[in-house]
């Protein structure tokens, strides 16, 4: 249930007990712990059929517990079923009240609707808006006995279904990240636990982006302590325009239409395919076209589908078989190394465990898409590494090199198409024209139509699919011809001409040149050593002095959203009657309060016009006049900058004689201000765990300069900054 699934989320929770009986263990288990109280978590359908049972016996027993019960209308995790009766927020108030608890707290992400409600309540029950839920919680810690906090907030993933059969109103608002504002901190990661927050990688590094197919409209991600945030009004999300407009869909539909069949299946034994992918993408659509197709076609087929909990982002498995005969299928599973093919349409999945039992060496044919999804550690890890080419190595290992073919559906959707929606659809395309699917055209291209959603889409992705799997180059040549480039520079010359346009335009020219002197000076360094012609440590020193340099403070910030790059992404991305909302914490507005950081104010589109002239203020910055130098992140920048400086000196003094080793561990070091990202609380947090890491390495480098640390714990300064993001989290 909802009280073991948060066991694997990373939020320090702890616990295993059946479903109806949550926190029947505590009682027990505080007689033998200094702990005086715990939380317990508890779904509204487990409450319903037997949960609040337990509930009674905490009581009966004194425990002092708060059971923190969510109310999200639905049972979730496996299919948005409704809960097996009548249920309400406020019946679970009366009714725990009736059975004895302290104390009875109602948040809810939508508080205002209980204005005038509360007489269905419990005398003494309060209503608080979800951005308490941390000091609601500390109180309720020190109450004794039995309390309960209510939390209500419709599922997700309901939500997304109600609203697409026009059940619920869609909000009118959007969020959009100005990624170049964007310092890639993770933190509204953190606060929205939502796999629509991709990672988005940039010349200036990983930053973030909201997937608008998959957002919830939840809206914590904007939660995050960063001022790149915007709410975008009234508009929706341009259809980007593909590559099969006007004559093009024309040569397109030719060169489709002259396509050879792929060999038929002699249908002397079974056929067994295993499709896998991440939930709400389509995967169990696929499934189901191959087993219609099959049908259509006089074939027989079964399909067994296994679902990740909460089905959106979560592994999913197909197994669907095929035969011409119905006892050739006297099982619905694919047995152990028996897959004839694989379709991997997310690479993690399809490299799995459970995925690769079915897959046999040398027999199994594997199509993988590359495309990188994120993963679960995204989401607490800004730099997690989704390793595209570990995974593929284990699939050529488990079904041999021969037998792995590689594509990336979701670009190949997006530069025809210009979205993604159907990548798995495309994918199916390119699984059937290499006979991986061994259905018949006719059929599957009916199934599509039966299957009745966005029809004209999916057939058309299809057919992407099989032209991209045919004839690569007749697909490319569909694309619009690139333009004509320059020769490609080195990493280091192309690194310092864009520092310098961006440092020139967050300064002036002689502030860049201040970089590009330092840099070059590093280049020759490392170049009379002789090792590494890419000169990986000028590279280094060059990211991480950009980076310290060109600080993103109130004018910075400022100056990208009125330069006029943030207003060609927000018009490349929306259209309609678009109006914005910034969600900000200046500092002269919005300080920290009770120990807890500053909130974010919420500003209209009034603020453009004043971040204009903020923006010329870069000129104040340094100055007496800089009021915001005066900060305490002002102050810590410039005193980084200044010790980053000094550390150049110190590894090119130590960095005498060609040793690689050597150089690596300098390019280590120099690397360390790239990790201190993001803005207020969080940067320090950021800082205090980089400078733990450079402790570290700085001991490697000199031990007789640097002793080791002593177990490698920040300062007592540096760990309050860590307390904040690890409470946050």
């Amino acid at each position: 249930g909802c009280h073991f699934m948060a066991n694997w989320m990373d939020r320090s929770t702890a616990g295993l007990i059946q479903m109806g009986c949550e926190g029947v263990d505590w009682v027990s288990h505080a007689l033998f712990t200094r702990v005086a109280h715990v939380f317990q978590n508890l779904g509204d359908g487990t409450y319903y059929h037997s949960g609040y049972l337990a509930i009674r016996q905490a009581v009966a027993a004194q425990a002092n517990i708060t059971y923190k019960i969510l109310f999200n209308d639905a049972v979730a995790m496996t299919g948005g079923q409704p809960v097996d009766g009548p249920i309400s927020v406020d019946a679970i108030a009366r009714q725990v009240e009736s059975e004895g608890v302290r104390q009875v707290v109602v948040v809810s992400d939508d508080i205002a609707k209980y204005s005038g409600q509360h007489g269905r309540f419990p005398a003494g029950t309060t209503f608080h808006d979800r951005a308490d839920l941390d000091a609601v919680q500390r109180r309720l810690r020190a109450v004794p006995g039995v309390t309960v906090l209510i939390y209500e907030q419709t599922c997700a993933a309901e939500k997304r279904r109600r609203r697409k059969k026009q059940e619920l109103a869609d909000p009118p608002r959007r969020l959009f990240i100005n990624q170049r504002v964007c310092e890639g901190c993770g933190d509204c990661s953190v606060q929205s636990n939502c796999v629509a927050v991709l990672p988005l990688e940039t010349e200036l590094g990983r930053k973030r982006a909201i997937d608008q197919t998959a957002c919830n409209k939840d809206y914590r991600c904007a939660d995050g302590f960063c001022p790149s945030f915007v709410s975008v009004l009234g508009a929706q999300p341009r259809k980007r325009a593909g590559a099969l407009g006007g004559a093009a869909r024309a040569a397109f539909d030719a060169r489709v239409a002259a396509l050879p069949l792929p060999a038929a299946h002699d249908g002397l034994a079974p056929y067994d395919l295993l499709v896998t992918g991440v939930g709400g993408t389509g995967v169990v659509t696929v499934g189901a076209l191959v087993a219609m197709a099959a049908h259509l076609g006089g074939w027989q087929a079964s399909v067994l589908d296994f679902m990740g909990f909460a089905q959106k982002g979560g592994a999913v498995l197909s197994f669907v078989r095929l035969a011409a005969h119905a006892e050739q299928l006297n099982q619905v599973r694919i047995d152990t190394q028996q897959a004839d093919a694989l379709l991997a349409c997310d690479l993690v999945v399809g490299a799995s465990p459970e995925a690769l039992q079915a897959v046999r060496h040398g027999r199994t044919r594997v199509l993988a898409n590359t495309h990188p999804t994120p993963v679960a550690e995204s989401l607490s890890n800004p730099d997690a590494d989704l390793k595209i080419d570990l995974l593929l190595d284990k699939l050529r290992f488990v079904a041999g090199d021969a037998q792995l073919l590689t594509f990336d559906a979701q670009q190949l959707a997006l530069d025809f198409l210009g979205d993604t929606v159907t990548a798995n659809v495309l994918a199916l395309g390119y699984a059937w024209q290499l006979g991986l699917v061994p259905v018949g055209l006719a059929a599957l291209q009916q199934a599509i139509v039966l299957n009745g959603v966005a029809v004209p889409a999916n057939q058309l992705a299809f057919a992407i699919g099989r032209l991209a799997a045919a004839d690569p180059a007749a697909a490319t040549a569909l694309l619009a011809p690139p333009a004509h480039a320059a020769a490609p520079a080195g990493p280091l010359e192309t690194l310092i001409n864009t520092a310098s346009a961006h440092l020139s335009a967050y300064q002036d020219a002689a502030y860049a040149q201040r970089w590009v002197q330092r840099v070059q000076q590093v280049a020759l360094h490392e170049q009379a050593l002789g090792l590494d012609p890419a000169l990986p440590l000028a590279q280094a020193v060059g990211r991480s002095l950009r980076k310290l340099m060109a600080v993103k403070d109130e004018y910075e910030v400022a100056r990208l959203y009125t330069d006029g790059g943030f207003q060609r992404d927000l018009a490349a991305q929306f259209e309609g009657d678009v109006r914005l909302q910034f969600h900000l914490a200046p500092p002269l507005l919005s300080r920290p309060q009770n120990g807890q950081p500053p909130r974010k104010l919420t500003f209209g589109a009034w603020l453009l016009p004043v971040m204009r002239v903020l923006a010329h203020g870069r000129r104040l910055r340094g100055s007496w006049l800089d009021i915001f130098g005066r900060t305490e992140e002002r102050r810590l920048e410039r005193r980084l900058l200044a010790e980053f400086d000094q550390r150049i000196d110190a590894l090119l003094t130590g960095l005498t004689a060609p040793d690689p080793a050597r150089l690596a561990l300098a390019v280590l070091i120099a690397q360390v201000p790239m990790a201190m990202r993001g803005y207020g609380h969080v940067k320090l947090a950021q800082v205090a765990l980089a400078k733990v890491r450079e402790a570290e390495l700085l001991h490697r480098w000199d031990p007789a300069r640097h002793p080791r640390p002593a177990a490698t714990q920040p300062q007592a300064g540096q760990l309050r900054g860590i307390a904040v993001v690890a409470e946050r989290a």
